[in-house]
């Protein structure tokens, strides 16, 4: 897992530092998840797409350099499944 760096006001802090008991991670993810579903995105499509780039040997550094939204990811995982494998080819 990547960790990044998220900017907060004061405001913001004050309040996680009254209520420590708060897992300002989940806050961050569940924001993430909310903007997916405005977005039409599904989390757990998302994540089968991506277990199954990185299957195809695709690192998340190359996927996200290729690809900048879920179609792309998706067209990605797709046309690498439809290549043909050196296996695969028959002689003429």
């Amino acid at each position: 897992m990547i960790t990044r760096s998220v900017t907060i006001e004061d405001i913001d802090d004050l309040y996680l530092m009254w209520n420590d008991h708060i897992n300002a991670s989940a806050l961050y993810r569940r924001a993430l998840r909310e903007e997916m579903e405005v977005r039409g995105v599904d989390p757990d499509e998302l994540r089968d797409l991506l277990e199954r780039a990185r299957e195809q040997g695709y690192t998340l550094e190359e996927i996200a350099e290729d690809t900048n939204r879920f179609d792309d990811l998706q067209s990605l995982v797709e046309e690498q499944q439809n290549q043909p494998t050196a296996g695969d080819a028959t002689d003429d």
